[in-house]
């Protein structure tokens, strides 16, 4: 009886040891999943924080590549539209944003109302998406953007 719960006690002790090492390990890659400051989501390039930002020449292939893998179904996009880039602050810091409209189906679908979204340019390149551009998108002219509705999977 007394080895019985010998064994249990060292089982449980076993399990509490792994499951501390993990929760140890784990909290230095927590760290290097936080923003600048600390609020914004995750980027996936180096920002310099240089404030003189170079012009995304190829903006609108970015922003078609990025698109194929971020709507859930890219085919039959409707009332697209897109605004040249423009330099705004956002978070601080200079950055080209493209402003973005558009409908898109929904997972059942039908088709949602047209949302617009901020496109975030960091040297040139496509960084993220900005789901509420209500600020940086103020004011922004828009022209349609045929090749997002003419998008195939």
């Amino acid at each position: 009886m007394r080895r019985l719960r010998g064994l249990r006690e060292q089982r449980r002790l076993r399990i509490s040891s792994q499951l501390a090492a993990i929760l140890l390990l784990s909290l230095p890659l927590a760290g290097c999943l936080t923003s600048d400051d600390g609020s914004g989501p995750t980027t996936f390039t180096d920002d310099r924080g240089v404030a003189n930002q170079p012009f995304p020449d190829r903006y609108r292939d970015q922003i078609l590549a990025f698109m194929r893998t971020y709507l859930n179904n890219p085919v039959g996009v409707r009332e697209a539209a897109i605004a040249e880039p423009a330099q705004r602050t956002v978070g601080g810091r200079l950055r080209y944003v493209v402003c973005l409209r558009y409908s898109a189906k929904d997972t059942d679908g039908n088709y949602r109302p047209a949302r617009e979204r901020g496109v975030l340019f960091v040297d040139g390149r496509l960084d993220r998406i900005l789901d509420n551009p209500a600020e940086p998108c103020a004011g922004a002219s828009y022209a349609a953007f045929p090749e997002l509705e003419k998008m195939s999977r």
